[in-house]
């Protein structure tokens, strides 16, 4: 528990002066170099939004303290599973083991992503992160405060062995390679890298509120995933970003829990159970359906 608490030993600590610098070099690029509007839609790259950088840095910093609670609880049950119930125990000196459970972690994280993007009450903790209508390496700190889900995903790795300290080793490497897919100053990649990992260009996708682009590239770090479970969709022409309602707020209290407060009064005045489950599980915008229509009544013949 020490290890895992100390700054130090977190990847992402050595990421943070190479995140600054990277927004500092886009914001730099995005000054001097020439950008084409887009050929489809017409629309020039966003850029940045001070008040709009400026949520999303906030949001990332207050993010630390619910990552470091779910950190601590997590910790604790996953070295209860991997101690007293894992079959074996994979050695963490083996050649092996990082690449392995870094490639877990991620399966585990394109599973979290698409749940939270499927389920209501798990787009009430996600839809956060997209709601900038920006796109550039400032969103990329855009972090959600809820970030309990993930836990049922990486559950399964202790019982298969992993260290329960690894795990969160390898996800801050998958943190900080999804903080360089967020931006337009990158065009696409050589083939072979945008066939096999999550590109810029991938992850507009992901951004994008276009009906061809929603719930789209889940990818963490392998674009593979969303290839062999028919969710991946390449970029077509730039993205429209943020959400398809637009919150037209930069509060932080009503970014990240306007929706929970909405799940919350649907549920109440729901009149069934169905229907209460539905605002809860059903995809996000769910609605209970429309009772049928009487049939109107029509004269008799005298």
């Amino acid at each position: 528990m020490q290890d895992l608490l100390d700054p130090m030993k977190n990847p992402v600590t050595y990421a943070i002066p190479f995140f600054l610098l990277t927004i500092l070099i886009e914001l730099a690029a995005l000054r001097w170099l020439d950008h084409d509007d887009d050929p489809v839609t017409g629309r020039p790259p966003t850029g940045y939004l001070g008040r709009d950088t400026r949520t999303s840095l906030s949001m990332g910093l207050v993010s630390l303290v619910f990552t470091l609670a779910f950190k601590v609880g997590s910790f604790l049950v996953y070295t209860l599973v991997f101690v007293h119930l894992a079959p074996f125990q994979l050695p963490t000196d083996a050649w092996w083991y990082w690449p392995l459970v870094v490639v877990a972690v991620d399966l585990g994280f394109y599973g979290s992503h698409r749940f939270v993007h499927r389920v209501n009450v798990g787009w009430a903790a996600h839809q956060a992160h997209h709601s900038s209508e920006y796109m550039n390496f400032g969103t990329a700190l855009r972090q959600k405060w809820n970030p309990w889900f993930e836990f049922f995903f990486w559950l399964p790795l202790p019982f298969l062995g992993f260290s329960p300290w690894t795990i969160y080793v390898a996800f801050g490497v998958n943190l900080i390679f999804q903080f360089f897919v967020h931006t337009e100053t990158i065009g696409r990649l050589p083939r072979p890298i945008e066939l096999v990992f999550n590109t810029p260009s991938h992850h507009r996708v992901h951004h994008g509120s276009d009906p061809e682009y929603l719930d789209k590239n889940y990818a963490g770090i392998l674009i593979v995933w969303d290839r062999m479970f028919g969710t991946f969709q390449p970029e077509l022409h730039r993205p429209t970003y943020g959400l398809t309602k637009k919150v037209e707020t930069h509060n932080l209290l009503k970014l990240q829990y306007g929706d929970y407060a909405q799940i919350t009064r649907n549920v109440r005045n729901a009149t069934s159970w169905r229907d209460k489950a539905g605002y809860l599980f059903g995809p996000p915008g769910w609605e209970p359906a429309a009772p049928p229509s009487a049939a109107p009544l029509t004269a008799g013949a005298d």
